[in-house]
Order: structure tokens, then C-alpha cells, then sequence
């Protein structure tokens, strides 16, 4: 619901131009509405929504880092917007963190061979440094995949729907919910969420090489989620 939501907003906001605010701020009110009226309705709870706060304040420190280093733009004005980066961002992030923490409830999920919190946080805290630290020493994202396929080799999800449960291996769960994340990317750089330096004189399809980038920022947001549902399973 949330990112397609967030969709089309996007697509409404460019079509029209809505009078009072600027388009990123009113993109901001729109995000807002929609979580609040998801904690109202009782579609996500409190609980949930203190994971999905802990995502805006991750991805708004990616995104304030990253349009500074140049890596993609957000050209727009806008009044809530913070050192160039308008603060609705922040909610294309916690969508995942939206969606993760859904599927983990309404799906009944369930880790099998889980590694250990000793080898999973230290990972997540890595993957997501390299984010930073790739723009001033070598990039380790390929030493992290070899990390990342030796540590989760035997983990495995399960899920069900309609009373029948799913197996899935987990670097598989990974793979497509990263080749998911850039599909959606491609929409809303289509549709002027943000632009990367060769789409400002008009619009390309996204750089296949960022399936590895959304690849490990899944990976960091699963782990995320898991490793709380983790924590919270052994304190309960």
C-alpha cells in the first residue's frame, strides 16, 4: 500500500501543479497522511511504527550524505527540505520498512537456521558503512556479497498464504525484493522523485549495476527487522 501510494502521489503531483506549496512539500503532507491514517486504522501498529522510524532516520542520513557527494539530485524547492534533500525521502525508505514489517506479521514468517546476532548485526553496521566509505576508499560491496553468501548459505523464510507454507532460501527472498526496490526506482525517477547525473537532460532507465546497491540496502533493512523480531521473540 505505502509505495504504491507513494506512486501516485508522484504521478499526481507532476501531472498537476497544486497550488500553495511546493511539490516536495506537498508530497511530504501526503506521506504524513498516509501514516497516520495507517496507525489509526490500526494497518500498522505503534510497535511498527517505531521500526519505521528508525528507517527515516537511516535513509535520511543516506540521503543527505549522497546528494552531497553528488551521487543524485533532488532539483525541486522545497520549504522542508534539508541540505538538499527534501524531507518526504524519507518515506520511500520506511515503505520497505512498512512492507518488511507486514509481511512479517499478516504472512506469519518464520527464519529457520537464522545465524547468530554476533554475526548478523556486525554485518548489517558494515554493509550499510560501505555506503558512506566507498566514496573515499575502495568499495567492499563484493567482499560483503562473499560475507553475505557465507553467512546465510542454510537460512532459509517461510511464509504462509491462504494456509499453505512457502520455503523460500533467503539470498533468494534478497535478490528479488532488491530487483523489486530498482524496479520501483526506475517509476519514481520516471515519474521526478529524484535524478541521477544522466537523467538531468531527460529521463533514462536506471544503471542495472544499482540492483547490487538496493541489493544490500534490502539486505541491511531485512536484517534490521529480523534481528529486532529476534530480540523481541527471546524477551517475550
Amino acid at each position: 500500500m505505502f509505495p504504491i501510494y507513494i506512486f501516485v502521489c508522484l504521478g499526481i503531483t507532476q501531472l498537476f501543479n497544486l497550488p500553495l506549496f511546493d511539490r516536495y512539500d506537498w508530497l511530504l503532507f501526503f506521506c504524513l497522511l498516509m501514516q497516520v491514517l495507517m496507525v489509526r486504522l490500526g494497518i500498522e501498529s505503534i510497535d511498527e511504527l517505531k521500526v519505521i522510524t528508525v528507517f527515516h532516520l537511516i535513509g535520511l542520513a543516506m540521503e543527505i550524505f549522497k546528494v552531497n557527494m553528488g551521487s543524485w539530485s533532488y532539483p525541486g524547492e522545497a520549504f522542508f527540505k534539508v541540505y538538499g534533500v527534501p524531507l518526504f525521502s524519507s518515506f520511500m525508505y520506511a515503505s520497505v520498512a512498512s512492507y518488511l514489517c507486514q509481511f512479517w506479521r499478516r504472512f506469519d514468517v518464520e527464519l529457520i537456521k537464522w545465524p547468530s546476532l554476533l554475526l548478523a548485526v556486525p554485518l548489517a553496521a558494515a554493509i550499510y558503512l560501505n555506503f558512506f566509505t566507498h566514496h573515499y576508499i575502495m568499495d567492499l560491496r563484493w567482499i560483503l556479497f562473499v560475507l553475505i553468501a557465507l553467512t546465510f548459505s542454510q537460512a532459509q523464510l517461510t511464509f504462509n498464504v491462504n494456509r499453505r507454507y512457502f520455503k523460500i532460501p533467503i539470498l533468494m527472498f534478497f535478490l528479488l525484493i532488491g530487483f523489486l526496490i530498482w524496479i520501483g526506482e526506475n517509476i519514481a525517477t520516471f515519474l521526478g522523485a529524484w535524478q541521477y547525473p544522466n537523467q538531468n537532460e531527460s529521463w533514462e532507465l536506471v544503471h542495472l549495476g544499482k540492483i547490487s546497491s538496493w541489493l544490500l540496502l534490502m539486505i541491511v533493512s531485512f536484517l534490521i527487522v529480523a534481528n529486532l523480531k529476534v530480540v523481541k521473540s527471546k524477551i517475550n
